[in-house]
């Protein structure tokens, strides 16, 4: 392989989660904030929570009113 082309590589990389859930693995980043992690993922948790994302639950939630009026 050639010589400075390759990231700097991190071995104990840090992943932040918006729950405070932290995890330590490689990667070419030193620090790695996500808004969901398998912490607290409702897929994973068995729990019922709702993800907005750019306030698509509400602008659901208007369509499904139209129809019902």
């Amino acid at each position: 392989m050639k010589k400075g082309i390759h990231p700097t590589y991190y071995p104990d990389a840090k992943i932040t989660c918006a729950c405070g859930n932290t995890k330590t693995v490689g990667s070419t980043k030193e620090k790695i904030e996500v808004e969901i992690c398998s912490s607290c993922h409702p897929f994973y948790t068995g729990k019922e929570k709702l993800v907005d994302t750019a306030g698509r639950i509400e602008k659901f939630k208007r369509r499904l009113a139209k129809k019902k009026v």
